[in-house]
């Protein structure tokens, strides 16, 4: 192979990584822009948004370091195999935690409620009623009557009916024969 073909070559995989580069800038300020709006839309924390930024960002990270591979041919046979053997190791150890996260954005975008939003989290006998203080990558800290906080994990969160309780008394209707 001739030095010219080489340049070329070399110079179409960096012009391929500065365009892939491009594209994760956009995709990343596309879903910033995306959550900041949730954000202002439904009055949501600010914390919340910096988690849902931290999970887009990431996950770009991923395929952007991925894209990279395949432009600059790298050689995935060994990388792969090690990469399932430790994931699948993982994956199994920590589903629950990759659970909680995904429950954690999906909680973002569906905002059943906010920080400082009094609710009821349907367990049966385990049932949680106090006020949501923060709501992490995890769990929901809500802080009930007697002042205890009590972390509810998000992933259990959403598969339970979530009760948004107001302050205002329930009124009852007057009865017509009174």
């Amino acid at each position: 192979m001739d030095l010219e073909k080489i340049i070329n070559s070399r110079f179409f995989e960096f012009s391929i990584s500065v365009a892939a580069i491009l594209i994760f800038i956009v995709l990343r300020v596309i879903s910033r822009s995306l959550i900041r709006k949730q954000e202002k839309k439904h009055g949501l924390d600010r914390a919340r948004s910096i988690y849902a930024n931290k999970f887009f960002d990431i996950t770009w990270l991923a395929f952007l370091l991925l894209a990279f591979g395949f432009i600059w041919n790298v050689s995935f046979k060994g990388i792969f195999a090690s990469f399932f053997a430790v994931a699948g190791v993982a994956l199994f150890a920590s589903w629950s935690m990759l659970s909680n996260i995904t429950a954690s954005v999906l909680l973002f975008f569906n905002f059943p409620f906010k920080i400082g939003s009094k609710i009821k989290i349907m367990d049966g006998d385990n049932s949680v009623t106090g006020i949501v203080k923060d709501i992490t990558f995890f769990a929901i800290q809500i802080q009930i009557e007697n002042g205890d906080l009590v972390s509810y994990p998000n992933n259990v969160a959403i598969q339970k009916p979530i009760i948004q309780m107001t302050n205002k008394p329930i009124r009852k209707k007057a009865s017509k024969e009174q």
